[in-house]
């Protein structure tokens, strides 16, 4: 039975996350937000082409770090050649997570999966031609893990997306609202179809910063999904139409507002895969937190960022099996929070 760790010198600071009050009663969700509840880790893959030329996701053509064009040729190297799905089910299976989170798109429009809207992914400008989520998903499936969907709302290569470069914009909606029309209709189009072909246990939003929910349609988008599965579980960045909040990387000064919560970090310093990255955390430092946050009533959504090729680092892989090792001598006294809010 482990002990109770609460850590004064823990890292706090702001946290991304909506801003807009949240509009869902937890009464009302308290029947499918159990499992959640019950999971206290899971894992989060952060699988891109970001991964092939040593930059932060999409976030390096953004801020102008790299040019849109040479991001964009690192399509030519993202093979996926030795992905394996089974082999990434077991990982997390090993580590003691009940639920993972894969990005089917990032904010650089690639989708992970077959869209049929969209002209960018994996499997049509990718040498990888594979769909990453369904094998992935079904995986996951076979050992009684929990499947979340990563999306992000924003899409900062598709013509119809208002948001480019940090400092420029395409068109201004209010001036070309057909535009803005046109582009709602594409990101939940595509939400639609991972809805539908992969029915996802949780879905995990991103970029709803950049709009407001009246301009994301968020509660239209939330009933859109939830018309799909209504245990399906939405985090908290929908403007204030999500389920659970969601801090990153820093320990939150107080605990969320949300009656549920977990913790995203990164298991270096980097969400996506980056060669030159090698400020791992130890597994001592990921345990610690990982008690931190259940001790304080949430879950921790642990990063890892798999190579071009489809595989991780050794030192991913290393830590994940002491993260299990860890739980199952311990499981038994995280199965609760050890601290009660009112």
């Amino acid at each position: 039975m482990i002990k109770k760790i609460i850590l004064a010198a823990l890292v706090v600071g702001t946290t991304i996350t909506g801003n807009a009050q949240n509009k869902i009663a937890a009464k009302d969700i308290a029947e499918k937000m159990k499992w959640f509840e019950d999971a206290k880790l899971g894992i989060f893959i952060h699988a891109g082409i970001y991964s092939v030329a040593d930059v932060s996701e999409s976030w390096s053509f953004h801020n102008g770090n790299i040019s849109v064009e040479d991001y964009m040729k690192q399509q030519k190297s993202y093979t996926l050649s030795h992905y394996d799905p089974a082999a990434w089910a077991d990982m997390i299976k090993e580590s003691g997570a009940k639920y993972a989170v894969i990005t089917t798109k990032h904010h650089d429009g690639v989708a992970m999966y077959d869209t049929k809207l969209g002209k960018l992914s994996s499997v049509k400008t990718c040498p990888a031609k594979k769909d990453m989520v369904k094998p992935f998903f079904e995986e996951l499936r076979k050992r009684d893990i929990k499947c979340g969907a990563y999306f992000s709302l924003i899409d900062w290569t598709h013509n119809d997306y208002p948001g480019f470069l940090k400092d420029k914009a395409r068109y201004d909606i209010k001036k070309e609202p057909a535009r803005w029309e046109r582009f709602q209709k594409f990101f939940q189009g595509q939400i639609k179809e991972i809805s539908d072909w992969y029915n996802p246990d949780l879905w995990w939003f991103d970029g709803d910063w950049e709009h407001s929910a009246e301009e994301w349609q968020a509660e239209k988008t939330r009933k859109m999904m939830l018309d799909r599965n209504p245990n399906t579980i939405i985090n908290g960045r929908l403007q204030g139409y999500g389920d659970y909040d969601t801090p990153e990387q820093n320990f939150p000064v107080v605990r969320p507002a949300f009656k549920w919560w977990e913790l995203c970090m990164t298991m270096n310093e980097n969400w996506g895969y980056r060669v030159s990255d090698t400020n791992w955390k130890t597994p001592y430092e990921i345990i610690t937190i990982f008690v931190d946050a259940v001790s304080n009533g949430g879950n921790l959504l642990l990063d890892i960022g798999p190579k071009p090729d489809g595989t991780y680092p050794e030192t991913v892989v290393s830590t994940l099996k002491e993260l299990g090792d860890w739980n199952r001598r311990n499981g038994e006294g995280i199965s609760e929070p050890f601290l009660e809010f009112h």
